[in-house]
């Protein structure tokens, strides 16, 4: 909820309030519903984003929304594009709206141009529209915050953006779960880290991660220190080394 707020406000900066909320709210539930493999609803989730962050960016443009019925996603677009060159951000105004088109059209459409026969395109739909939509989220940010004084802690939030999606995720409240099989005490160690980078973990947190996954604590701690060679530790906590990020990824696709 902490990284939540933190990007609420850093995108407020040049963003209206209430589409922001929205927008961020949106690609919430669009990732939650990933998580849980339900695809059809990550694909309508992602249309819902689309329409807040274009409300958003034709807002900071100093146009007027129409009413809510009258609102086309299609109309928002073209006139982004039509803008006079040097009125926005060329990402803003061309890059971002052209990648909202893309993703609309795949929620508009979900179900509709396919044969029954055919493999279900709904997995496939969701994975592009959720690294999309994670994409146009971490380019509205870095407009937003221009020439901000605190790059890093704006790198830490695009970083963890960018990071891909998986079903095998879920996490409740701030608390990560992993449904892997065979997953060891190790393995939800490494995980828990990988989840969380480019931010540290306290070693309490960790523990608590591993043991809430049914193993003990002397099996926790043990996992923890056989992490050594691919962590950085200091007063902070463990920050997963990018070998360590490899071995994470690696899990998946073995699964």
């Amino acid at each position: 909820m902490a990284r939540q707020s933190s990007l609420q406000t850093l995108l407020k900066r040049r963003f209206p309030s209430k589409h922001i909320d929205a927008s961020v709210r949106h690609f919430q539930a669009m990732t939650a519903h990933y998580q849980r493999s339900a695809w059809e609803d990550t694909i309508l989730k992602s249309g819902k984003f689309v329409e807040a962050v274009l409300k958003a960016i034709w807002l900071h443009a100093g146009k007027t929304l129409p009413p809510a019925r009258k609102f086309k996603v299609a109309n928002v677009v073209s006139g982004l594009l039509n803008l006079p060159a040097k009125s926005l951000d060329d990402g803003v105004r061309i890059t971002i709206p052209r990648a909202c088109e893309f993703i609309y059209d795949i929620a508009s459409n979900r179900g509709a141009r396919h044969d029954p026969d055919e493999v279900d395109p709904n997995q496939i739909d969701a994975a592009i529209v959720v690294a999309a939509c994670s994409w146009i989220l971490a380019e509205v940010l870095r407009y937003s915050q221009g020439g901000a004084a605190n790059p890093a802690r704006i790198s830490a939030i695009l970083s963890a953006l960018s990071q891909r999606k998986y079903p095998q995720v879920e996490v409740v409240d701030g608390r990560p779960y992993f449904h892997l099989p065979r997953l060891s005490a190790r393995k939800v160690a490494l995980l828990t880290l990988w989840l969380t980078y480019p931010a540290r973990v306290s070693k309490d947190a960790l523990l608590s991660a591993v043991t809430r996954h049914h193993f003990s604590a002397d099996n926790a701690r043990k996992a923890i220190e056989r992490l050594a060679k691919i962590v950085d530790e200091d007063e902070r906590g463990l920050r997963i080394l990018q070998p360590g990020l490899a071995e994470a990824e690696a899990l998946f696709g073995k699964s």
